[in-house]
């Protein structure tokens, strides 16, 4: 069940996309929300960044461990690892939502989303040239309208990239690891027609809503797509596959900008 709450008033859900022109907010189908990066937003982080991308606000950050996992000590495992945690915090949506550690367990939902995360950010990581370390990407939403997940890998590459910069500076790390930029952006289709970076009312009555994982160089590292109702075409995942490498790459552009 979804736990993002729609940010956006008492709009009714049938007027959420214009079909000709305009979508609830004015943007085109192919645009996405308003998006900024705050880098060095946590101090005592490695590498930390604030990411907002329209009302949905994400704090990443990046620490180093300099062990690796248990695992891959008794099993003889070289290089490093990067692991993520998420979590929303209770002030994050207009009813506040219990935090899981009170509850004894974490969700399924926040379990799938940081495993997402860990495995993106793997992908796109040559973990021998991290070294004997690991490093822990934390992404806590503070404000929820869509899109949280994408905008936690989103948001994490830049703090990974911020603290892996710091560890060369340091001398701890030899080679940047890192080996091609990446981001991921949600995608949907709503009356027929695909739409890019979903906010909260959009996500709740889109027919197909789907996220994408790509890197820099165009390559697909995750695909989640899912029709609320009737089956969706080849044809139209390929368009929402177009869509999505537009808004990726002008997400790494900007991650370009503000890690220069």
């Amino acid at each position: 069940m979804k736990r993002e709450i729609n940010l956006s008033g008492g709009i009714d859900l049938d007027t959420v996309v214009n079909n000709v022109e305009k979508r609830i907010d004015g943007r085109k189908p192919d645009q996405l929300r308003p998006v900024r990066f705050t880098k060095d937003f946590i101090g005592t982080a490695k590498g930390s960044v604030l990411v907002e991308m329209g009302n949905t606000r994400v704090i990443c950050t990046a620490s180093v461990d300099e062990n690796v996992p248990g695992w891959m000590r008794f099993q003889n495992v070289p290089g490093g690892w990067v692991t993520a945690e998420y979590s929303m915090l209770p002030g994050a949506t207009p009813q506040r939502t219990n935090r899981e550690s009170t509850q004894g367990k974490i969700g399924g939902r926040t379990m799938e989303i940081q495993r997402l995360i860990g495995r993106s950010l793997r992908a796109v990581v040559d973990l021998q040239k991290l070294g004997r370390r690991q490093i822990y990407l934390d992404c806590d939403v503070i404000q929820a309208d869509g899109g949280t997940r994408t905008a936690s890998i989103t948001g994490a590459y830049v703090a990974l990239k911020l603290a892996v910069q710091r560890l060369m500076k340091e001398g701890l790390v030899k080679e940047d690891p890192v080996v091609e930029g990446l981001a991921a952006i949600s995608v949907g289709i709503s009356k027929g027609v695909p739409i890019l970076d979903l906010c909260y009312l959009e996500d709740s009555s889109a027919e197909v809503d789907a996220n994408f994982v790509m890197t820099e160089s165009g390559k697909i590292i995750e695909v989640q797509g899912t029709a609320e109702g009737a089956p969706f075409s080849k044809d139209e995942l390929m368009r929402m596959m177009a869509l999505a490498e537009k808004g990726i790459g002008e997400l790494i552009g900007l991650q370009k900008t503000v890690l220069s």
